[in-house]
């Protein structure tokens, strides 16, 4: 599922209305600014043109991740890191999209399709991060969204689907250490958010321990990929409610 639905899109052929001149980009900065960086309407307005696609990766995608997670956006950018012009879009994708598993193959745990879904809002946390980092790369940064769930979901139980994005991830001791265990991608599946292939770490057998016990899931459940960007998507079989969670009346 995409934030819209794809249209063809303006390539300034000689049909184009975009020939007749577009709007300045301080105007577009301020009707966006005054709709507090919308981002439904930030993808809507991608859609029209070429133009109008690289102006809100270049500008309003950008605005959006700072506005959405100041803290986060400036941690990401702190000791000299950056993120590439054209990958804010994928960031702000990320802020506010659950991808699902539409396809229902990508995790072990899950074998029904599960479709993406807008969230309205989540917190992601560098703490909770650490805990599903291996002990040599404790000195990463990674920041995870807490668990998505998707209750009821048959035979799998009780799921959870996170989401984050690691630091200066070319530079990282995660892909160092993927690149020494000879990791290899997914034939078939890539980032739902960047498009690029994607690493998954039970392979090399990556994930601690800790990252159970933070999630509250099942023991061995945890799984996630990490892309050639350092975006995380993962996947969990929550732990059930204990009897004196539920909540009922007699």
């Amino acid at each position: 599922m995409e934030l819209v639905v794809k249209r063809h899109r303006c390539t300034h052929s000689a049909n184009c209305v975009c020939l007749k001149g577009h709007i300045s980009e301080d105007a577009m900065y301020l009707v966006f600014k005054h709709m507090n960086w919308n981002p439904k309407m930030i993808a809507i307005f991608s859609g029209v043109c070429k133009w109008f696609d690289e102006f809100a990766k270049r500008v309003l995608w950008k605005e959006f991740c700072q506005a959405r997670a100041p803290k986060m956006m400036k941690d990401l950018h702190s000791d000299g890191s950056h993120i590439v012009d054209g990958n804010w879009k994928a960031l702000g994708k990320l802020l506010i999209y659950c991808s699902g598993c539409p396809r229902g193959d990508l995790f072990s745990n899950i074998h029904v399709p599960i479709p993406g879904h807008f969230v309205y809002r989540t917190r992601f946390s560098r703490t909770l991060g650490k805990s599903l980092l291996p002990p040599q790369c404790r000195s990463d940064v990674l920041y995870v969204s807490e668990s998505c769930e998707h209750l009821d979901q048959g035979e799998e139980g009780d799921l959870g689907l996170f989401r984050g994005i690691l630091k200066s991830f070319a530079g990282s001791n995660m892909k160092k250490m993927l690149i020494e265990r000879q990791a290899t991608f997914h034939p078939n599946e890539v980032c739902p958010y960047c498009k690029t292939k994607l690493w998954h770490l039970m392979q090399p057998n990556m994930i601690p321990s800790s990252a159970s016990t933070r999630l509250d899931a099942d023991d061995d459940s945890v799984e996630y990929y990490v892309c050639l960007n350092g975006h995380i998507i993962g996947s969990c079989t929550l732990m059930p409610f204990s009897d004196s969670e539920d909540t009922k009346e007699e």
